[in-house]
């Protein structure tokens, strides 16, 4: 299958939207030492397509290669709408923070499946939160 490619004003128009985070775990871009990637939300081999509402902001850790495996579990999910879809879905219905703003909490049962799906909540992104709160990164705005 030829590889895909997404126009340079889409990438724009996703990473403008973004603000520079990733679209599930809030992460911020310019902390991170994985590359952010552009995602298909509904993969195109499930019916998604190149348009914007279907892409997202994704840092590795949300959509790397250890997702992979895990794809295959939540894409299930995914055509059920149990796992968050940032342009069908507000954050803040699905998800909050927890009194330290270092660990997302799932308000919905969208919102828990995606934690676990995702592992919203992994070592790695509760040290980068702690680190970006200290200097006022953390959490987003609005």
């Amino acid at each position: 299958m030829p590889r895909r490619y997404i126009s340079e004003s889409t990438k724009r128009a996703v990473e403008e939207r973004a603000d520079g985070r990733c679209e599930y775990c809030m992460s911020l871009r310019k902390f991170s030492p994985q590359p952010f990637i552009i995602e298909h939300i509904i993969p195109i081999s499930k019916g998604g397509s190149d348009a914007s509402e279907n892409l997202a902001l994704s840092c590795g850790g949300c959509n790397g290669p250890t997702n992979i495996k895990r794809r295959k579990r939540w894409i299930p999910l995914l055509a059920t709408k149990l796992l968050f879809q940032p342009r069908n879905y507000d954050w803040a219905t699905h998800f909050e923070w927890d009194a330290e703003y270092l660990q997302i909490i799932g308000l919905t049962p969208t919102g828990r499946a995606t934690i676990n799906a995702l592992r919203l909540n992994r070592q790695e992104l509760i040290n980068l939160r702690e680190v970006c709160l200290q200097i006022g990164a953390h959490p987003p705005k609005g």
